[in-house]
């Protein structure tokens, strides 16, 4: 196998290649789009102090109506998901490598290997970018997969009981790092990332190297993900509404796919043209959602080197990974993702607004803008809820509650159709009728306010510029049934 090697310090080489660090200013459209939704929810809260009726509650109708506009963008642009989609055509054959970035992940290495090599269509390559555990990873790979423990930094001999697995022994320099390093260390011509405690499903990769092969302009794609909590009474709580949450998500990212303007690619499972990846200097480890970041470098790069290249959410690359089963795991994970969010969305505020972007630029930056908000709005909205019921402001709290009322309904009606699609797309049932109609009713009083809750500590969390990961359970993963 040929084997390159990237320089010592990843960091200069980001630096030196990747536009996201090149100082931009920042433009009228995106001062006027964020500032705007900021002054919308200063007028709208004095609103509660100042109008009367249902209006005094205008920053609940504001949520109310931007979440059933985007129910609405959703079901037009997933309807054509009611019919199966057309294979992909033919092409030039890819060779595939899967990187899976792994720090003191020994329990669930095995399960997640098991699910690698037992896929219909076998990776070429499958690397263990091994992020200095110290948790009896070593042994484990040694023992069990004829691995013999290369040099630190450097790249293994391949396994002599398992074709193409490798093993890249690192220190700890955290997940982009390793990754960065993985992606020197391989030739393959697509790469996909495997996080440790993801298991794909046996035709995962055959549907990922597909997509790649059919569209020579695709540089990233997602596959489909399921959350998986642990046995535990609160871990099948978090599980049930983490499920719809996933549905609700991905059939999101696959309504922007069909308008150009896919920019989440969840790493956990995820597949890249490696070429396109290195041209913009690989993944950022000063993100803290280095996947999530990496899709706008690579869309801003095309612009601006006259690529089209694309983005896609493939339904049959189906996933299950571990999912945070407790309250505090839950908020620690929805701080990080929505820190790291606003990470993005300030980096690449030049975008926003921007129409040589197309549909991205006009319309999802834009929506982006709002949901750097949302949590806010949704938190406000609660609060002047509780509000008038402690008060007893019978004027204000009928016309709510009739709002509140059609508003279920709407998401009830969204529920059903999504499950239904869902199941037609990308396989299932991952939630049956029955759980729909009570997620309707009572998600929007509890795990709705939960995930703003998190979002709200993110705003804390990129205001206080801090980055760290935290540690995650495992335990639902390894309790899993076999795929």
């Amino acid at each position: 196998m040929k084997v390159h090697h990237l320089p010592v310090d990843l960091q200069a080489v980001l630096r030196a290649n990747s536009p996201r660090w090149t100082p931009v200013p920042t433009p009228l459209a995106s001062t006027l789009i964020h500032g705007g939704v900021a002054v919308l929810w200063v007028v709208l809260f004095a609103g509660a102090f100042v109008f009367s009726g249902v209006f005094a509650w205008s920053v609940g109708l504001v949520y109310v109506a931007y979440d059933t506009v985007l129910l609405v963008f959703t079901f037009v642009q997933t309807w054509m998901l009611r019919r199966a989609l057309p294979a992909p055509g033919p092409g030039v054959p890819a060779g595939v490598a899967v990187i899976v970035a792994a720090h003191d992940e020994a329990e669930v290495l095995p399960v997640t290997l098991a699910a690698l090599f037992g896929q219909s269509d076998r990776p070429d390559r499958i690397v263990i970018a091994d992020d200095g555990s110290t948790d009896g990873t070593a042994a484990l790979l040694a023992r069990d997969f004829g691995l013999t423990a290369p040099p630190m930094g450097s790249l293994s001999a391949e396994s002599t009981t398992h074709s193409g697995l490798l093993w890249l022994r690192l220190p700890h320099g955290g997940k982009a790092a390793a990754l960065n390093i993985a992606l020197g260390a391989i030739d393959s011509d697509i790469v996909m990332t495997v996080d440790a405690d993801t298991l794909l499903e046996p035709a995962a990769i055959a549907a990922i190297r597909a997509a790649f092969v059919a569209d020579p302009a695709l540089v990233a794609a997602t596959g489909v993900l399921t959350p998986v909590c642990d046995a535990s009474a609160g871990g099948r709580l978090f599980e049930w509404f983490q499920k719809y949450e996933y549905i609700r998500n991905f059939l999101s990212r696959f309504a922007w796919e069909r308008v150009g303007g896919l920019l989440l690619i969840s790493g956990a499972f995820a597949g890249f043209r490696r070429q396109a990846v290195l041209d913009v200097g690989g993944f950022d480890a000063d993100c803290l959602v280095e996947d999530y970041e990496l899709i706008h470098r690579l869309r801003r790069y095309a612009v601006i080197h006259g690529r089209h290249w694309t983005t896609a959410v493939v339904g049959g690359a189906r996933a299950r990974t571990t999912a945070p089963a407790d309250l505090s795991a839950f908020l620690r994970q929805r701080r990080r993702w929505f820190g790291g969010f606003l990470q993005t969305q300030y980096w690449y505020r030049d975008m926003v607004g921007d129409a040589r972007y197309g549909h991205l630029g006009v319309w999802m930056l834009p929506v982006k803008a709002f949901d750097t908000f949302q949590p806010v709005f949704g938190l406000t909205a609660f609060a002047l809820l509780v509000t008038y019921l402690a008060l007893g402001r019978v004027h204000v709290i009928a016309p709510v509650a009739i709002v509140i009322g059609v508003k279920i309904a709407i998401d009830l009606a969204f529920h059903l159709w999504s499950i239904r699609l869902y199941r037609h797309w990308a396989g299932g049932p991952p939630m049956g009728a029955g759980a729909a109609v009570l997620a309707s009713l009572v998600e929007p009083f509890s795990f709705q306010l939960l995930r703003h809750a998190g979002a709200a500590w993110g705003w804390v969390y990129f205001l206080g510029g801090k980055q760290t990961w935290g540690k995650q359970s495992r335990g639902g993963l390894v309790a899993s049934p076999p795929l």
